[in-house]
């Protein structure tokens, strides 16, 4: 089981409360790591008053910047079990989609187990990782169309497909049902 879109402002409050502590442990000032993430001093002030509707993007920005995991970031800071995380990171503009961050297990730095849910229309542009990063996507539900690239690759539900992660791609559900997918991400 996992949380719905109504526990996403929980996530903005842990994003909040780890930001502003995992910063403190750093020795860092806001400024400083505005500066070393790229990411606004005004936007890391509403991220850490939990005012702010954050990216994906700027979080993994956020979390390289403090030399920590994306996972470290959005789980509750009380968790008793590190690797599970079971999480609402993403929702989509069409109600239904979303990507709820299940998982982590350790890798060169950790693996991320993510569910997916994209509805008919629906469409989530991803930036390219670092080097070294892949993802593996298993669909479960309908058909998903990941842009590589720029060629779509189209995954059936049963299906997977495995790929290195640092290069531009997307996902898309261009049918007429939900797509459900797993999503590792591996670090």
């Amino acid at each position: 089981m996992h949380k719905d879109s109504t526990q996403r402002a929980s996530v903005l409050q842990h994003v909040s409360l780890n930001v502003r502590r995992l910063r403190h442990a750093a020795d860092m000032s806001q400024s400083a790591l505005a500066e070393k993430s790229g990411v606004s001093r005004r936007m890391l002030v509403a991220i850490e008053a939990g005012e702010k509707n954050v990216s994906l993007t700027t979080l993994d920005r956020v979390a390289e910047a403090l030399d920590v995991a994306f996972s470290d970031l959005i789980q509750a800071p009380d968790a008793r079990d590190p690797s599970r995380i079971n999480e609402l990171a993403w929702a989509g503009t069409i109600p239904g989609s979303k990507a709820v961050l299940l998982a982590k297990a350790t890798a060169t730095r950790e693996v991320e187990l993510w569910e997916w849910r994209l509805e008919p229309g629906e469409h989530y542009p991803s930036e390219p990782d670092a080097e070294g990063y892949s993802e593996q996507l298993y669909v479960f539900e309908g058909c998903l169309t990941l842009m590589l690239g720029g060629q779509p690759q189209k995954i059936a539900a049963g299906e997977f497909f495995m790929f290195a992660s640092h290069q531009p791609h997307s996902y898309r559900n261009d049918g007429d049902v939900a797509a459900r997918f797993v999503r590792n991400v591996v670090i």
